[in-house]
């Protein structure tokens, strides 16, 4: 029984962990490396991540550099930032990209808080997901006869917390999410 539980939980902490992944690729009028993680090259005929075939650094607020370690590829990572859906058109100087990431208007704040709120929705959709797998194994404990009515009641109880205190953390990480994607 305290397997299950456990496993759930852990499934539970992994959806949150890929929630704020998922956040700190969301453009917010920052600059921030890891909006350029999902981008990748067609280097040699085999498609790179960025991140792997160049220097990623932020040279202010808002300005990104990107520095290729084969001089020969900062055309091919231009192409692919331009092509992917960042919405941001690099300088090229011949060595670096540089990367300037404009304010946001408020439009644009309005939908990447509509977004947030949809990842959030997604993640508390797959928080309930886990806490139903591990009911449907607590019944079968029960109807196997492993465990009583009474642990039955106790351990659906305890996912429930457990499942409560997983959405509230949702609901923290996406209000910082949007605080500071509103925040202008």
């Amino acid at each position: 029984m305290k397997e299950v539980f456990k496993a759930a939980e852990e499934k539970m902490s992994k959806r949150i962990e890929a929630l704020e992944y998922e956040f700190s690729t969301i453009r917010a009028g920052r600059a921030n490396p890891a909006v350029l993680d999902k981008i990748t090259v067609d280097y040699y005929g085999t498609p790179t991540a960025i991140n792997a075939m160049a220097a990623i650094s932020v040279s202010e607020a808002r300005v990104l550099v990107v520095q290729p370690w084969d001089k020969s590829a900062l055309k091919l990572v231009e192409k692919a930032i331009l092509a992917s859906d960042i919405g941001i058109n690099p300088s090229n100087d011949g060595t670096s990209l540089r990367i300037v990431f404009p304010q946001l208007t408020e439009e644009r704040r309005k939908d990447l808080a509509k977004q947030i709120s949809k990842y959030g929705e997604e993640a508390k959709v797959s928080i309930r997901n886990v806490r139903r797998e591990a009911m449907d194994k607590f019944k079968a404990m029960k109807k196997k006869s492993e465990i009583t009515e009474d642990d039955l009641k106790d351990a659906e109880k305890d996912i429930q917390k457990s499942t409560d205190k997983f959405i509230e953390k949702v609901d923290a990480v996406c209000k910082v999410k949007e605080k500071e994607i509103m925040t202008v």
